[in-house]
């Protein structure tokens, strides 16, 4: 006698899920929301019009500007790529890069990590905690000539305060600004002193977003402080360390460090070891009245600039967090 199995179907669940009701938006939320799209969009029309007018026209009429060769008397003649052409021969150009790219490479990381490090010494409070911050950040506030003229005032050959504190070493005789040697690394440590207080700020805000619980639990775990800071401080600052590292590197290039300090304490010398490009640009539209030419020079270091920034984007997925 034969037997046929017959294979139960799968169950199912009886219970089913229940469906979240259809919830009818009323007209007067719906108006609502109209309303503070309309408010927001207002609000962010002027900081646009901003962008618009002072950015994006001006980088629109450089790229123009750069196809034509300009007279000091406004004329206008047809070029088209005979200034790209100038630019690929012309050897102060490519100098004037060199130091800017120099220039950057020891800015960047040295503010940076002063940067960092003031934040975390100043993080916890003490007694005048406040009073620290204010120090640190004061240069930041001081307009960049200033900055600019007191520095040089300090660095003044065999006359300025640093000559005579050096003169018992006897490195009274250094030319800070007026040796080809010194004169970059002078223009670094300035920008460096500068700009320490405002990176502070940022990595203050940053240290702060942290919860005090994560460091407290790595405490009692046993781990000491470096082991707190790499594994725990570090990977959450990443989206500061982010920001922080873009805008030193544009402000490094184009900022008004780039051309403010120069323009006070050198005006590029000696033998052009602090032309950076910016400097050379603006000597060439407003010096020698070729605006063509430093158009294309500008549009040039714009799209190195984006390239760069891209990059930076690209190797650090903008500063997010390992996507585990």
């Amino acid at each position: 006698m034969s037997t046929t199995s017959v294979t139960d179907p799968p169950r199912t669940d009886d219970r089913a899920k229940p469906r979240r009701p259809h919830r009818r938006v009323s007209p007067q939320a719906r108006a609502r929301r109209r309303r503070e799209a309309v408010a927001g969009w207002l609000f962010l029309l002027p900081d646009a019009l901003g962008l618009l007018v002072f950015v994006g026209l001006p980088m629109v009429l450089a790229f123009v500007v750069a196809l034509y060769k300009v007279d000091g008397f406004g004329g206008y003649t047809f070029a088209g790529l005979d200034n790209y052409r100038t630019m690929l021969h012309d050897t102060q150009f490519w100098s004037s890069l060199k130091v800017t790219g120099i220039y950057v490479v020891a800015t960047v990381p040295l503010t940076f990590a002063v940067g960092l490090g003031l934040a975390l010494l100043v993080r916890d409070r003490f007694p005048g905690v406040g009073w620290v911050r204010s120090a640190f950040f004061l240069p930041n506030v001081i307009s960049l000539v200033v900055v600019g003229l007191i520095w040089q005032f300090l660095l003044v050959d065999k006359r300025g305060a640093a000559a005579r504190l050096l003169e018992p070493l006897g490195l009274g005789n250094l030319s800070f600004l007026g040796s080809p040697k010194l004169a970059l690394g002078t223009y670094v440590v300035i920008s460096v002193w500068f700009l320490m207080g405002y990176v502070m700020l940022v990595f203050l805000a940053g240290l702060q977003d942290i919860p005090r619980e994560l460091e407290d639990a790595a405490l009692v775990d046993g781990a000491g402080r470096w082991q707190r800071f790499t594994n725990v401080t570090w990977p959450l600052l990443r989206p500061t360390s982010f920001f922080v590292l873009v805008w030193t590197t544009v402000g490094s290039v184009t900022g008004l460090q780039a051309f403010d300090l120069v323009f006070v304490l050198t005006k590029g010398g000696p033998a052009n070891a602090t032309s950076t490009v910016v400097f050379y640009i603006y000597e060439q539209a407003f010096t020698f009245s070729n605006l063509g030419y430093a158009s294309a020079m500008t549009t040039l270091v714009v799209l190195l600039l984006v390239l760069a920034t891209g990059v930076m984007f690209a190797t650090t997925r903008g500063g997010r967090f390992d996507e585990e």
